[in-house]
Parts: structure tokens; sequence; C-alpha cells
């Protein structure tokens, strides 16, 4: 990737062993691996790394070369609702306009973006069964709220019973309306559907992110967790029903992330009003 041969590229590796002093790369085997002194020099490189970017937006922000944007990552879900009330309520505290660039995606994606240094914020689901990178050393978190992941399907007929449910009897395999891989809430789900006892057998028969996975379950597809802010309107009208009982209920927090070290004047004033 760096375009040079192998004896530079380990070169320039025992010279960084050198000045630190240590070993970074355990060369007792053939695979290529970090020894538990490089595994964390990495963590720290990458925050140095971020610290960098970061300043070179607070420079050009100072000296008025780049607008005072706050970029701020958020999962799909809160995208929807949270987020534009959240704002709001900021800007009602504010004495100035907020400049926001919103980039919503999953879970994996935003955590690649904050590793890189290419956002000041993100916003998303947190579980402690299914914790991020992001909970690592090198950034901080608030918990601005809760939230609740339900299972959900479309009723039956008029007794309004789930036609996908989570009961015994229910039938040999009941379909499951998933999350894909990089979803930190499909990290969150995988994580209890691990920790319990299912009565049921779940087939993943579609996979997408919340409102797909809401339309679906709505058109009697399968059965899906979801966030109560989404589909509490839902459940009032009927067109969905509860797939389980509370015990299958997923108390989430919704956090806003950020690096550890000092952002931008305009992103550090976000931060004072979002702690606020």
């Amino acid at each position: 990737m760096r375009h040079v041969t192998q004896p530079a590229f380990s070169r320039r590796i025992r010279a960084l062993e050198e000045w630190l002093g240590v070993e970074l790369v355990d060369r007792s085997t053939h695979q290529m691996a970090l020894t538990p002194a490089g595994k964390r020099f990495a963590v720290i490189a990458e925050t140095v790394l971020r610290d960098i970017e970061h300043g070179r937006r607070e420079v050009q922000e100072i000296a008025g070369t780049s607008a005072s944007t706050i970029k701020i990552l958020v999962t799909h879900a809160l995208a929807l609702n949270f987020f534009p009330q959240w704002l709001a309520a900021l800007q009602a505290m504010s004495d100035s306009e907020i400049l926001i660039q919103l980039t919503a995606d999953n879970m994996g994606a935003s955590e690649k973006i904050m590793l890189n240094g290419k956002a000041h914020f993100c916003l998303c689901y947190f579980h402690p069964g299914a914790a991020s990178v992001l909970d690592d050393a090198g950034f901080h978190s608030i918990s601005l709220g809760g939230d609740t992941l339900i299972p959900v399907s479309a009723p039956s007929g008029v007794d309004q019973t789930p036609l996908h449910a989570l009961s015994e009897g229910a039938g040999d395999a009941v379909n499951l309306l998933a999350y894909g891989s990089e979803s930190g809430m499909g990290r969150i789900v995988s994580a209890t559907l691990a920790a319990n006892a299912m009565p049921v057998s779940l087939t993943p028969v579609f996979t997408s992110h919340t409102l797909v996975l809401a339309r679906m379950a709505k058109d009697g597809k399968g059965l899906a967790w979801l966030p109560l802010s989404i589909v509490a309107d839902d459940l009032a009208k009927g067109s969905l029903v509860r797939a389980g009982d509370a015990f299958w209920d997923i108390p989430v927090d919704v956090r806003l992330y950020r690096p550890r070290g000092r952002q931008s004047p305009s992103a550090e004033a976000f931060w004072k009003l979002a702690s606020a």
C-alpha cells in the first residue's frame, strides 16, 4: 500500500522499534502479529493521527479558510427521529446557527471514519454486551437518553396475535428480519440472542437497516427487533404487535462519541452544548 519494498518496510519497522526500545512485531511465528506493546502503540499512533487531522481542521477554521461545520456520523435508526429533535433542542440553546454536515451510515462504517479522524462526533446506540471499538482508549462518550429494541411482527388476524412469534409452539422456524454484520443494532441483537436460550429457531430471511426492516415486518415477512421510538405509532395503530414478552426487550443507550483530544472551536462549543 505504501509502494515500498519488503526490505525497506522492514527497515522502517526496525527503526521505529529501536527508537521506542521495544519489539512491536512478534517474529517468532511465520504469521505476522503484533506484540502486546505493538498493539498498544498502534492505538497511540491512531490517536496521534486523529489529533493531527483535527488540528489541521482547527487551524483552518481559526484562519478562516474552512467553515466551522460540525461533522456528525449518525446511525440510520437515530437519523430519522432522534437526531432532528435533539438538534432542534441544541439549536434553541445556542446563540448562533449550528452548521451541521450529517452522514447517516451503519456502525461499522462510522467507526472507521471516526478512527481515521474524518468526523467530529458519532451518534449511535450502545449496549454493554456489544461494545464498540470507540469504547477503547482515544474516545469519550456521553449518554443522551435511552431506547428499547423490541421484537415485533405483523398481526395474524383480528385477535392481534403475532404472525411470527417468539413462543414455543410457534412452528419449526420463525422468519427473522435481520440487520447486517456492520450494523450496531445487529451486533446488539446477536449478542442478546447468543446469551439466551431461544424458544424457537430463528431463520434469517432478509437483511437490511431499520426502516426497511420495519416496512418488511408490517408486510408480514418476519419478526424484527426494532427501536420503540420508531415503532410506537405502529404498535398503537395495530399494524405491528409484540412478537414476544418483555423478557426479549433489549434496553439500549443513545451515545455521542468524540475523540479525547481537543477538536476545533466549533466542535468544542457543540460538545459543551450537548453535555449541558
